[in-house]
Order: structure tokens, then sequence, then C-alpha cells
């Protein structure tokens, strides 16, 4: 597959490209995670293919309990409550750390087996996650941060804490984390 190779408005920077190097240096192996451009401030995307199929990677997706494992953000302290398997509906508790401890709830808002979940918490901004399988025994994975969803007051705070640039990295991050997480299986 060769080296890592990301694409955006981000890559330019010294310190994106420091991160996104650590990024494909956590694993043993190089991965690739590319950036996906959505031409909207307010989502940032990224994807991966990993090599095993849907049902295996959305059956980590769709456990809260394992969300700790995959965190690119590196917030995440532990899964508090929700059930041992996600669907549409489902709420789900974190106990976070970004400055501050904290405690989050979140909501499975899409859903359709094997192929696509989002959750959203009080902000409303969305995590969402597509794959696609491709046919060939390996899965393209699109994970998106949405911030649209957010009220007015949310996204000042989203800005004020300049959570995008950052979110593209983690987005990225999550990415080569859920990888290494499905192909260890």
């Amino acid at each position: 597959m060769g080296g890592p190779r990301y694409i955006g408005a981000f890559s330019n920077s010294p310190a994106v490209r420091a991160t996104l190097l650590y990024t494909v240096l956590m694993t043993q192996e190089k991965v690739l995670a590319e950036i996906i451009e959505t031409g909207n401030s307010k989502v940032k995307a990224a994807r991966i293919v990993i090599q095993t199929s849907p049902s295996a990677v959305f059956s980590i997706l769709t456990n809260p309990k394992r969300h700790k494992e995959i965190d690119g953000s590196a917030t995440i302290r532990s899964s508090i409550t929700g059930p041992d398997e996600l669907v549409l509906g489902s709420k789900f508790g974190m106990k976070m750390h970004l400055g501050i401890n904290y405690r989050i709830r979140n909501t499975v808002v899409e859903y359709k087996k094997d192929e696509l979940i989002a959750w959203r918490h009080l902000g409303q901004w969305r995590w969402r996650y597509e794959l696609v399988d491709l046919g060939n025994g390996s899965t393209l994975v699109t994970e998106t941060f949405d911030g649209t969803y957010a009220p007015g007051i949310a996204q000042k705070w989203l800005n004020f804490r300049k959570a995008y640039p950052w979110t593209q990295l983690a987005v990225a991050k999550t990415l080569v984390r859920l990888k290494a997480a499905a192909e260890a299986r």
C-alpha cells in the first residue's frame, strides 16, 4: 500500500503532518487513513480500508464498551452505561476527559445493520460511520464528525475550542485504531 497519504486542507501544517505520522505509526505496520475534503468546514471526515467483513467492523462500533479502544481523540475514559450492542435509539454514557473530567450521554440517531451507525449527545453534533463491503473480504469505513446539527451555543463552543481542525485529526486516528482492532480479531 505504500506510505501514508493524506488529502485535505490541514495536510500542509507541520503539526498536522506530525500528528498524522504518529497516527500511522500507532500500529506495527504502516496504515493509510485518507482525510476527505467535504467542502463544509463543520463536517470532518476520513476513510480507511479494513481487511475484514463489515459485520466484524460493525460489531466493534456497536459495542460502547470498545469505544475507548478505538478512540482517536484520547478523551474517552470508560463506558459507564448502555447496552452491549447499540441499535437505533440506544442510549449510552461515557466518562470523558478534555481538560476536565465529565460524563456524556449519547443517543444512536442513524442505524442500518452492518452499514451505518451515528450517534449524538446534548451538543447535537454527530459521529457517523458508514461501511461499504468491497466484496473481497475488506470494508471501506468512512467516519464523519458532523457539526451542522449543533445549535448556535454549541457552534460557539466548537469554534472557541478550535474543535474542527482537532476533530479532523481525531477522526483519522480513530480509523487507524479501528483498523487495528478489527484486523486483530
